[in-house]
């Protein structure tokens, strides 16, 4: 019990530092701008920890160290995958799309950046992209959510339905009163939080078990083909489909609004080099740490976890090894985790919320301050939504995510890349592939079939809609022509 007390109040004095930074920030909230971008003043640091942060939530250190608890190296392949969409990402995307969103008449959101793209006036570019990012960031945020519930179960024992309550008003707090500047300030004392966490965890493991040799000599003792990258966790061979699927994770990088949305806010696209190097430093050893968190826990515990339970492998290791205090403190990063990316994916949800429909459907001529307001209104009924979904304790996190990833990644990834990079892109072609991606994804799932991850079809059907409606529409206007080519030479 003083143990949990320790932990409880570890817990509580770092939610209310959060929560301190919300209301911090809640107090320099002028207009949409300040809300969704910090009117485009972040740096690199701050910029390239707070998409990182945002992208690997509770599913890196809860989801990958389960995965990689049953199969070993084989879960090391979503690493791979993501770290070379992470890098495609930055490379490609980050620079042209911060030029890009506010040459096109300094859009805000990606619905916006889109319809001022193709100077669209119908507001289908806004409401119908804004569909698909409240169906997927629900599941989304859930899966955060759900990542809470198993966190607080886990580590106090309450009830899972009474977990993620908690765990859910926390996030929707600072979300509410802050907006992106609290996010994005607290997303990297989180990210450098998580960092830290992901990395002691296992490097402790392994030196109580005699070192790197001792530890791999175990594991080849317990189980030796989760030493073999292409064998699975039932000792059969990788596939190639199911290579693919792994890997193409990777590729829904490009269409995850709360990722992009860091791009944008940037202060100048001349700290993107130096924002790439930060975020591929993190990114690399924090997943390279992920799955060996679950290979060590494999044979450092001595009680096997089953099922759903796999995915608390890190929370239980630290529990054993380390002294409440410090084991508060990494348990807290993973509760800075779960809140980094819960609390950006309301964001970009409430914003497509406000933006998109409200001020497109409902009131045109709405202020900035109402347009705050029913963004934050937004995000309640958007978090009871998340939180009612997550409230199956079966739910297997990594599930959850690779579902809203896919939805993401190929209602939105080839629209932007084809928006970005093709000049002959119209907005017909863009509308085609956003509908085409995400109801792939949608009906995919379902069915499951050829076991292929659903975001492999609707990447490449998305593709094909834009590509194939663009050429059979009437070419974009000299003035969308003429911006097109203004981000080339642009410097901002």
């Amino acid at each position: 019990m003083t143990n949990d007390i320790v932990i409880i109040n570890t817990f509580v004095l770092y939610i209310g530092l959060m929560m301190a930074i919300g209301v911090y920030y809640y107090r320099r909230t002028r207009n949409m701008s300040d809300y969704f971008l910090g009117n485009r003043k972040l740096g690199a640091w701050v910029t390239s920890m707070s998409a990182e942060a945002s992208d690997m939530s509770g599913w890196m250190l809860m989801g990958v160290p389960g995965f990689a608890y049953l199969a070993g190296l084989n879960a090391g392949w979503i690493a791979v995958g993501i770290a070379l969409g992470t890098w495609a990402n930055w490379q490609f995307v980050a620079a042209r799309l911060r030029k890009y969103t506010e040459l096109a008449n300094n859009s805000l959101t990606l619905p916006e950046f889109l319809e001022n793209r193709f100077e669209d006036k119908s507001g289908l570019l806004r409401i119908i992209p804004a569909v698909f990012i409240l169906i997927f960031f629900i599941i989304y945020t859930s899966s955060g959510f759900v990542s809470a519930g198993r966190l607080f179960e886990t580590v106090f024992g309450i009830p899972y339905q009474f977990a993620i309550f908690i765990g859910a008003g926390s996030v929707v707090f600072y979300t509410l009163v802050g907006g992106f500047l609290a996010v994005s300030r607290t997303d990297f004392i989180q990210g450098v939080m998580m960092f830290f966490a992901i990395l002691v965890v296992p490097i402790t493991a392994g030196m109580n078990m005699g070192g790197f040799e001792a530890t791999v000599t175990a594991i080849d003792t317990v189980q030796h083909s989760m030493l073999e990258p292409f064998t699975k966790a039932d000792g059969t061979t990788l596939g190639a489909i199911e290579l693919i699927s792994l890997l193409a994770w990777g590729i829904g990088y490009f269409g995850q609004p709360h990722i992009l949305v860091r791009f944008m806010a940037i202060s100048s696209s001349k700290e993107i080099k130096q924002a790439t190097r930060i975020a591929m430093t993190w990114v690399t050893i924090s997943l390279a740490a992920a799955v060996a968190v679950g290979m060590v826990g494999r044979v450092f515990l001595t009680e096997t976890l089953e099922g759903t339970a796999s995915e608390t492998v890190f929370l239980v290791m630290t529990n054993q090894m380390f002294p409440p205090i410090v084991a508060g403190l990494i348990l807290s990063a993973v509760l800075a985790a779960i809140m980094s990316t819960a609390s950006s994916q309301l964001l970009v949800a409430a914003s497509a919320f406000a933006q998109d429909f409200y001020r497109t459907l409902l009131r045109k001529d709405a202020e900035q301050k109402e347009l705050v307001w029913i963004s934050r209104a937004s995000v309640l009924v958007i978090a009871s939504l998340a939180i009612f979904l997550g409230l199956n304790p079966n739910s297997f996190i990594l599930d959850m995510v690779s579902y809203a990833w896919a939805g993401f990644g190929a209602a939105f990834g080839p629209s932007i890349l084809m928006a970005l990079f093709w000049r002959r892109t119209t907005r017909n072609g863009v509308l085609a592939g956003i509908v085409t991606g995400g109801i792939t994804v949608l009906i995919w799932k379902q069915f499951a079939w050829l076991g292929l991850y659903e975001i492999v079809p609707g990447f490449l059907f998305s593709l094909a809609a834009i590509y194939i409606v663009s050429l059979m529409d009437k070419e974009p206007s000299a003035s969308i022509k003429t911006t097109f080519d203004a981000v080339e030479k642009s410097t901002i």
